[in-house]
């Protein structure tokens, strides 16, 4: 074995003679994808959307969903990530100069996306301390709107909110230090001590909630299913929905974690453990709400499917503040459950980050240290003028609703119908994924990325679009100026952002990079393949 010092390139990986970071090993990289799928939506999607879509029956299409759709798109991006090492930008140039825009797209939803969900761990920080006295009193709904974010009419504003400016500013300097930290030293760390302790802390809200009275009834509100809702499309979609946006797929999370994985990684057991750990955490989470919402519904003397808040941020900042008034060691299991969302929270967080920041230094030939300061200095400052004002959670609905089911859903489908017709990378990328696995992928893999998971998506696309434009969002909250303001015009300006990123000058020789080179015909002109790359999966299956 040769001892010679590897030469350092941009954008490169240690081991294959250049210097991009790497994680310490499987178990980091585990805890850091599971950590970025598990967040704010775990804790206060799931719940509502499995309760008004067949109750327990919605377990069936979710799962179906889980293997047909969120498993498989993430074995997408970890074999698009571990094979052309590198952020969404510089992966898709590597798979063709003319897509690289895609690779902007995503980074671009991502930040727009970090803008506001950070002003949302500010919210959750703010309740940790309020729970010590129960401050919101008796109206938790006049006060998360009134007394704590102030909010004004659905218009710009600049009135700074000082309870959120300032949680906020110490969020981003702790952000911008783990960023700077770098992979191991940051996120990986920052995981490996975060994920174990919110599975505790999140256990004992559950375990405590259980033991509730009237917890059964919501239990049973949550389990019981409506096996008619299963004939319903609508059910369907949003099953699909709830894994696809769960699972922090196709908008360039996965595939840049997974760029950071070792050349000798076991990709498919290692996306099968992230994809049903974060489930696992999903119907945990709703154990835990619809116990304790059974218990507000026993206090009130009513029924579960009486009560209002069952998702969102209502359900989080309103509805779990009631029930800590009320139940026997209030304030100390509300500290607990926001710092649950906190943790949760700031683990996707740092992953979203990472994306931006990874193109930056990829592009611009950057230091890890000014990227991340750059990504948390802009987000952090758009997220304070954008939401921390006294417009801020109207503007946070808004621009959530139309990044989250248009932005990322039409990621999606581009970046699945450009694989899997345009470039025809399929099965390059399942032999890839197969040589570095010891779980095979099946042929099934072509079926599921090149025809369900784009029909499923634009059938959501499609449905979502028709209704924004003909129906428009929430008419009895927001103008059609706001919405065109905040909503369609967040989408236009992360589209043309995408464009000018793209054609800026690489600082970086981003088409001289050394992949983890597995070809299926076990060799390909131009690349150098890896030390016992000899044979695709289906022919060492007949060896």
């Amino acid at each position: 074995m040769s001892m010679k010092k590897p030469t350092m390139r941009p954008g490169g990986d240690a081991s294959s003679g250049n210097g991009r970071e790497q994680w310490t090993g499987q178990y980091g990289f585990i805890l850091a994808a599971i950590g970025s799928a598990v967040g704010l939506g775990n804790i206060w999607r799931f719940p509502g959307v499995a309760y008004s879509n067949g109750g327990g029956a919605f377990l069936i299409p979710y799962l179906v969903a889980l293997l047909t759709a969120g498993i498989p798109i993430l074995l997408l991006d970890y074999s698009l990530g571990h094979r052309f090492r590198g952020g969404a930008p510089a992966v898709f140039r590597r798979l063709s100069k003319n897509f690289e825009v895609i690779g902007w797209l995503q980074v671009m939803i991502s930040f727009v996306i970090i803008t506001y969900y950070a002003v949302i761990l500010a919210w959750a920080l703010r309740y940790m301390f309020f729970s010590l006295n129960e401050a919101w009193g008796e109206d938790t709904l006049g006060f998360f709107v009134g007394d704590f974010l102030q909010v004004g009419p659905a218009e710009f504003s600049a009135k700074i909110v000082p309870g959120i400016f300032w949680p906020l500013i110490g969020l981003w300097i702790v952000a911008a230090i783990v960023m700077a930290l770098g992979i191991s030293g940051g996120l990986e760390r920052v995981n490996k001590i975060f994920m174990p302790l919110l599975i505790v802390i999140f256990l004992i809200l559950v375990v405590r909630a259980l033991m509730l009275p009237g917890a059964v009834d919501g239990l049973n509100s949550f389990f019981t299913p409506n096996w008619q809702a299963l004939a319903d499309p609508q059910v369907w979609i949003a099953a699909y929905s709830q894994i696809f946006f769960s699972l922090s797929v196709a908008f360039g999370i996965m595939l840049t974690y997974s760029s950071y994985l070792r050349r000798r990684s076991n990709l498919a057991p290692t996306a099968l453990v992230a994809g049903f750990a974060n489930s696992s955490f999903e119907i945990l989470a709703g154990f835990g709400v619809f116990a304790t919402l059974g218990f507000l519904a026993f206090q009130q003397g009513v029924g579960v499917n009486e009560l209002q808040g069952i998702t969102g941020p209502i359900l989080s900042f309103v509805t779990f503040p009631a029930v800590i008034s009320m139940m026997p060691g209030g304030p100390f299991f509300g500290v607990i459950f926001f710092a649950s969302l906190v943790i949760a929270g700031f683990t996707s967080l740092i992953s979203l980050l990472q994306v931006v920041s990874s193109a930056l230094q990829e592009k611009f030939g950057m230091n890890r240290r000014l990227a991340a300061l750059i990504t948390c200095g802009t987000t952090g400052i758009l997220s304070i003028g954008l939401y921390s004002t006294t417009n801020g959670l109207n503007a946070l609905d808004v621009v959530d609703k139309f990044i989250n089911e248009l932005g990322i859903v039409a990621s999606a489908i581009l970046m699945t119908l450009l694989v899997s017709y345009v470039v025809k990378k399929l099965p390059e990328l399942r032999a890839h994924i197969n040589h570095y696995s010891t779980l095979a992928i099946g042929p099934w893999w072509y079926i599921v990325i090149g025809a369900l998971v784009p029909i499923v998506l634009t059938v959501i696309f499609v449905a979502t679009a028709y209704s924004l434009v003909t129906e428009g969002y929430d008419p009895d909250s927001y103008s059609t100026s706001f919405i065109y303001q905040f909503g369609w015009g967040m989408l236009v300006l992360v589209v043309l952002s995408a464009f000018v990123f793209t054609v800026a000058p690489w600082k970086t020789n981003v088409d001289e990079f050394d992949p983890v080179d597995f070809h299926e015909d076990g060799a390909s002109a131009g690349v150098r393949q890896s030390p016992g790359a000899t044979a695709s999966p289906d022919q060492r299956s007949n060896q």
